[in-house]
This record gives structure tokens, sequence and C-alpha cells, in this order.
């Protein structure tokens, strides 16, 4: 659990976790030069309970900080924890129960729930309700390029898959989001199970909304960098759907990266326009005698659904060939 100035929160985090209805745990704690009391409060709970271990980041930041915790870490099941969040209180029981029941090869997930002493907008209602969706229907990879289908402390996994996996080693931000994309490409299935298993509490501090490490354009350059290592193949063109801000970004990134791709938008009143020397056409322009790769950055519902109808439509012969980037 990396912690940096979290003493408003950090006394009910860390009762939350004693108070876990599995009681056989260890919680390696790394205070990652917080300005606050949050040191106090760590070294007090580790001077008061032997299963809590406190230590100092040496370096700065939550990759090394969670490096650092998962080095002198010893058990067989990895999880993490945010310092201004609670456990429901079969958290724990409920995780390793169901990894005990899959084996190796499994991460395990379950909901969450958002919540907030100021109130919660739409937005983060709407995130909460769509992770939660993933959960019932196990579809998280289906989405991966959405968004992160797999909160930072909503998982359990078996410790060698970890180190399969990376662990921390790898300095890429954002690290939740990157690591989910590891755990794809190492072919571990993500199971979710019905029962709540984290409290994200939202305040005006949080790391995710200060932190610039968590910027969108930090999380379009992730999505790219494990698009291109796992999907690019230069006899499979890709196609973006979509001429708005993120069309353009993916363009540009393309044209940086010398990959060649087509262009289509359903607005008639794009098709035809030219954009970084490359001409917008209709999806009806497509040769779909060709195996395509689309990425679709149109985000409207009524959008999404006709989309989806239209590839299906176009695509009998082969499998899903499309991910949603928004």
């Amino acid at each position: 659990m990396p912690v940096f100035n979290a003493a408003p929160y950090l006394k009910a985090c860390l009762t939350s976790i004693q108070e876990q209805s599995l009681q056989d745990w260890e919680l390696i704690a790394v205070n990652d030069h917080s300005t606050d009391d949050s040191a106090i409060i760590l070294s007090e709970f580790a001077k008061s309970d032997p299963r809590i271990s406190f230590f100092n980041n040496i370096e700065k930041g939550i990759i090394p900080a969670l490096r650092l915790a998962f080095h002198h870490s010893k058990g067989e099941f990895i999880t993490r924890m945010d310092s201004d969040d609670l456990m429901p209180i079969n958290k724990l029981a409920n995780l390793q129960k169901t990894l005990l029941e899959k084996g190796p090869g499994h991460v395990i997930t379950g909901s969450v729930e958002y919540f907030s002493d100021t109130g919660l907008g739409d937005g983060y209602k709407n995130y909460e309700n769509w992770l939660n969706s993933l959960v019932q229907h196990d579809t998280h990879y289906e989405d991966l390029y959405r968004e992160c289908v797999l909160p930072s402390p909503a998982w359990l996994i078996h410790r060698r898959d970890l180190i399969e996996a990376g662990a921390f080693k790898i300095d890429r931000y954002p690290e939740d989001y990157d690591l989910c994309f590891r755990f794809y490409e190492k072919g571990f299935k993500i199971i979710g199970i019905p029962e709540t298993v984290h409290l994200w509490r939202d305040h005006a501090d949080r790391t995710s909304r200060n932190n610039p490490i968590y910027a969108d354009q930090n999380y379009l350059e992730l999505k790219l960098y494990w698009l291109i290592k796992l999907h690019y193949d230069a006899q499979r063109p890709f196609v973006i759907w979509g001429a708005g801000k993120k069309g353009k970004l993916i363009a540009r990134h393309f044209l940086e990266q010398q990959i060649s791709f087509h262009w289509i938008t359903n607005n008639s009143k794009k098709q035809g326009i030219n954009i970084y020397d490359q001409v917008l056409v209709s999806p009806d322009d497509l040769n779909f005698d060709q195996d395509l790769m689309f990425l679709i950055v149109v985000a409207t519902p009524s959008a999404r659904a006709e989309i989806e109808n239209f590839l299906k439509e176009k695509n009998k012969q082969r499998g899903k060939n499309y991910f949603w980037f928004c």
C-alpha cells in the first residue's frame, strides 16, 4: 500500500483491513515522502499490530513504493490497497476463496463502490456502473482499450503470476492500467465475483485527480503502446473510425511511427476532408475483403450500437476485429 499525505483517511483505511473476516494477512505500507502525519499513523499501527510493516520510500513515486512493498512481502496471494479507501469486511475472504478454486493463471476481482463526503458526480457513478457490468459478464478484455478495466485495489492474484507479468518492475504509468495489459499479454483470465470488494473514496486531493501521470494523454499513449506491441501487423491495416480530438491524436501517432492506416467517419460533413494529408472517407468506401483492424473513437451509445451492427454485417466470416477507444 503506497501512502502519500493520506492522514485524514488512513486510520479508517487501516482499521478496515484489521477488521477483515480473513485475519491471516500481512500489510506492507510504504510512506512515499508524506508531509502530513501519515508516517506517525503508520508507525503507531505497525507497533500495535505485527501484521503491519511500515517502510519509507527511498525513491519517489507510486511504482517505486509498490516495488519496495512487494520486495518485503511474503504472501502467496497478492493484492494492492489505496491508503484513502476502505475494504469491505469480507473482501480478502471472498477474493481468496475464488482464487483458490480457479488456481494460477487467474486474476480475481469484484464489484466496486464509490463514496464521497461531498457527493459524487455522474462521471464516477458511470465508471462504477461500467466496471461492475464487466464483472457481471467477465468481459474485461473486450473493453480493455476504453478505460482501465481492473481497479488497482480490487484484484487478487497468485504471487508467481504477478512475477511472471513483471510485477512492479516496469516504470510505466498509469501503472494500474499497464498491469491490466500485462495480464492480458500473459493470457491470465479475469474472473469477477458478485460481491463488492472495494470501497473507493473520492476527494479533492486524490492522486488520480492531481498527479499529471494520470492525465488523459498518458492513458492514450499507453493504449497505443500496447496496441502496436500486441496487434500491429503490416498485413492487417488499422482503421481509425472517428475524426474528433482522440481520432486526430491517434492519427498523428501512427504517422510519427510510420504506420499506414485508413481513416473513416460516418459524419458526411467530414467525408472528403484532408487532415494531416489523410483523406477521411465513408465506412462504405472501405474494401472489406481485407482483414482490417478497427479502432473506434466514437463515443455516443447510439453510434456504438450502429457501428457494432455495421461491422458484424461486414465481417460475417471473421471474428471480432475492433477495439473501442472511448
